[in-house]
């Protein structure tokens, strides 16, 4: 598989003009239970996240998803530069992995392990050494590869939060501490919401002359973000803030191919936002010939993700909201953030 070199080279093969490309229909429809805790409700979430009955249901996910996507539920696009290399690994029914790798010493770890045959076949085709897994949160498709991944790799050491229950985790983390794989150094920041427990991993690019590279796990998606099981609206609101602190030329690696969804959503709300019909556009003609739709920027997201959107009047205008007299603008983003939660819920439920 070639590289691409910079996710701004994409943006030339983007579609410029309103409509959908000749001879493309795009009906906009959502397959059943993409996440399998979000339409069933609190009782389904603690049986999943807690008892075994979890687990048992990662391994019947792992099953079908070999049978109906032996090569992976889409095409991945490795993103190359000098010393780096990180490959996009395709798992379960929308899952990516992520194999991050020193190319100098052939040294890699791998964030979110889902299934661990998809993961360990990267690891031979590219020939490294696995010797760190990183793991987002406690969820099964995020870190049910850890233990057999563990047995075949055992100098790996497996990093989160101990606020989690990771597999197999013998490094727990705290916010902010850095790991180092080879030449790659990896920052972990606590961003809770999704999980009590939940990080990203962030890549430092400066030494290979790269934007920062953010592996957000079930934080943030392409236009889209994670359901706070565990968390309030503030709570998201504040790891999504932190997350925004990296800077606009950081890439997002997201934790799930949901962008498709996610943007017809996005421009349910906003009607006029040039930018969002313009990702949208470029979205379908990615996923009609079954390629990842990432990494975008956190520039880009700016620009047309709901969720990252919160304190822009037009947004708040079209949810029918207005900041209180005296109202903290904080807790009226939170308020904001809630709504938006809300309707994309009742989106996915239809």
């Amino acid at each position: 598989q070639s590289c691409h070199w910079a996710a701004g080279q994409r943006a030339s093969r983007e579609p410029g003009s309103r409509g959908l490309p000749e001879g493309v229909e795009y009906i906009p429809t959502r397959k059943k239970a993409k996440n399998p805790m979000k339409p069933v409700g609190v009782a389904w979430y603690s049986l999943y996240a807690r008892t075994r009955l979890g687990y048992l249901f990662y391994q019947r996910q792992v099953k079908k998803a070999r049978e109906r996507y032996p090569h992976g539920h889409s095409v991945p696009q490795p993103y190359c530069v000098p010393g780096v290399k990180i490959l996009p690994i395709p798992v379960l029914s929308n899952n990516y992995s992520y194999l991050v790798i020193d190319t100098g010493s052939s040294q890699a770890a791998v964030i979110d392990p889902s299934d661990p045959l998809a993961v360990q076949a990267a690891i031979e085709q590219e020939g490294v050494m696995l010797e760190a897994i990183f793991c987002t949160h406690k969820h099964w498709d995020h870190s049910g590869g850890n233990e057999a991944l563990c047995q075949k790799h055992s100098s790996c050491r497996v990093y989160g939060s101990a606020l989690d229950a990771i597999p197999q985790l013998t490094n727990p983390l705290a916010d902010r501490e850095k790991v180092s794989v080879g030449c790659l150094t990896f920052e972990a920041l606590a961003t809770p919401g999704h999980t009590v427990g939940h990080m990203v991993y962030v890549l430092d690019g400066a030494p290979f002359g790269s934007p920062p590279c953010l592996f957000s796990g079930d934080l943030l998606f392409l236009a889209g973000c994670g359901e706070p099981f565990e968390g309030s609206p503030e709570t998201m609101l504040a790891s999504l803030d932190m997350a925004m602190g990296l800077g606009e030329d950081t890439l997002l690696w997201p934790g799930h191919e949901y962008a498709l969804e996610c943007l017809t959503f996005a421009s349910l709300l906003e009607l006029d936002n040039s930018a969002l019909e313009q990702k949208l556009q470029w979205a379908v003609q990615q996923r009609q010939e079954k390629r990842s739709t990432c990494p975008s920027t956190l520039g880009e997201e700016q620009t047309y993700n709901p969720f990252l959107r919160t304190h822009r009047p037009e947004l708040q205008e079209a949810l029918g909201l207005w900041q209180g007299t005296g109202e903290d603008p904080d807790a009226f983003r939170a308020r904001v953030l809630k709504e938006v939660r809300r309707r994309k819920d009742l989106y996915q439920a239809t």
